[in-house]
């Protein structure tokens, strides 16, 4: 450190003399920087602090070679320093933090290394217990055994960076477009899409005393949200456009990649439209914007998934932004489907649930560029769908948007907001009573209005070419796993 030293100042006290010396330190602080920073600085020589963990260390006969990152870059900062300051715990793993001097690096394929005064470590690792090793190669099916350290790994980090980078990608474009967020709740009486795939919520320790019909927490059952749905209903009769993000939960048994019991949706809605094409635009216009924004923010990291996990993928999804998404019915789609030459494991006559199969097919089909399905038959939507009236086959203003690899991505529909003909669509389903709140809403100042919903974790799928759902969330929960 460096100092200077002011002395022999002289007091009087009482004719004697004595002398006091001040010292007054002049410190040049450490500038600390996140990697990200560090690797970018165009100020050589500073004096820099950085914390991370140890990526690779490589020890010579005078110097010490380190890569260390802290998750805010895919790129690790080369670390140099004197033999001198290795150590037996400075392993692959461990966490640390180094200070030093920025200096400019004679390696072509980094502008500049941080050479190190001091290197502490922090928190030991054992690299021969830590399940992934230096410089290998893991397979996403490995790092997913580990759910607490695989956020250590590039591929899920770099995962985590464009999730982070994707959620406030499409809050910017709600934002532009004037929609206003609303919180809906993760709690409700309602079960939205009424396939009864619903999670209870109760207080794990109930008061046994009371009598089964009196003993509910909030007085009536209550579940966890399947979506915001019914909610951002509400808030459309206040505000014309409206929107959600937050978690869904599912309690459908399935083991498929492309199922989660717990998941976020992306959901609005849009007052005073009669027109499906209104959803439409949106939709495309939303999974553009969020794409475009995450190949500029992360393109380090795309390009990871791009090369190693899904080669070729880049070239897809270039293709999806350059070309106008497709608009078929359910008819046409049904009739393409008819008429192939691949055999399918489900059906496929008008009036049947398109699956995973069919969807893929469609997709293929059409250019391997999203495709909206819209005008399905009225009986396979859920209660609030617009019936269209038409005749002879009875359809629901619906749509669905395919895209490749994943299939269905978004679902909307046009809401009914004719009273009578809901309040008939609601007795027949057994409905009328328990939503006499919803049917109220077309009493009082009701206006036309549609909406829809994008899996979260399936667009991260769609733009990354990932194949499992369960590696595109921190922490996966699907039927016979809840780890963490």
């Amino acid at each position: 450190m460096l100092f200077n030293t002011f002395s022999c100042v002289l007091i009087r006290r009482t004719c004697a003399y004595r002398v006091t010396t001040y010292t007054h330190y002049s410190v040049k602080p450490w500038k600390k920087l996140r990697i990200c920073e560090a690797l970018s600085t165009q100020e050589i020589g500073t004096q820099v602090r950085i914390q991370g963990w140890v990526r690779s260390v490589r020890s010579q006969k005078e110097n010490l070679f380190l890569h260390v990152n802290d998750g805010s870059s895919l790129q690790s900062l080369q670390v140099v320093a004197s033999a001198e300051l290795n150590c037996r715990n400075l392993t692959f793993g461990s966490s640390v933090e180094v200070s030093g001097n920025i200096v400019k690096s004679p390696h072509k394929k980094q502008a500049v290394e941080l050479k190190a005064d001091q290197i502490r470590v922090i928190g030991e690792c054992d690299p021969v217990d830590f399940p992934f090793k230096v410089k290998e190669r893991h397979a996403l099916e490995y790092i997913r055994q580990f759910p607490h350290l695989r956020c250590r790994t590039n591929a899920f980090s770099s995962l985590l960076r464009v999730r982070s980078e994707a959620s406030s990608a499409i809050h910017s474009f709600f934002r532009e477009n004037h929609f206003v967020q609303i919180h809906t709740p993760v709690i409700s009486s309602n079960d939205c899409e009424g396939a009864g795939e619903i999670f209870q919520v109760e207080p794990a320790v109930q008061d046994k005393t009371l009598d089964e019909e009196s003993h509910h927490f909030f007085s009536v059952p209550a579940y966890l949200t399947v979506s915001g749905q019914l909610h951002l209903e509400v808030m459309a009769g206040a505000f014309p456009r409206v929107y959600t993000f937050g978690p869904a939960f599912r309690a459908e048994t399935s083991h498929s990649r492309r199922h989660l019991a717990e998941f976020y949706m992306v959901e609005a809605e849009l007052s005073f439209t009669e027109s499906l094409e209104d959803l439409l635009t949106v939709m495309e216009n939303l999974f553009k914007f969020t794409t475009e924004c995450l190949l500029s923010r992360c393109a380090e990291d795309m390009e990871l998934y791009h090369k190693y996990v899904a080669p070729g993928h880049k070239e897809r999804l270039d293709l999806m932004l350059k070309e106008k998404f497709k608009v078929i019915t359910y008819t046409e789609a049904i009739d393409l489907l008819s008429r192939s030459s691949q055999k399918f494991e489900f059906k496929t006559e008008w009036g049947c649930d398109l699956q995973t199969e069919h969807e893929k097919y469609l997709v293929r089909h059409c250019g391997s560029v999203p495709l909206f399905v819209i005008n399905y038959p009225y009986e396979l939507k859920p209660f609030y769908a617009r019936d269209n009236e038409d005749q002879p086959r009875h359809t629901a203003a619906a749509v669905d948007l395919l895209v490749p690899g994943v299939g269905e991505l978004f679902g909307g529909t046009l809401r009914e907001e004719r009273l009578e003909v809901l309040r008939t669509r609601l007795a027949r389903a057994g409905l009328e009573e328990s939503l006499q709140w919803y049917l109220e809403l077309r009493r009082f100042g009701s206006a036309p209005h549609g909406g829809f919903g994008m899996g979260f974790e399936r667009y991260l799928q769609c733009i990354l070419g990932v194949e499992n759902i369960r590696d595109v969330v921190p922490f996966p929960r699907s039927p016979d796993s809840c780890i963490l």
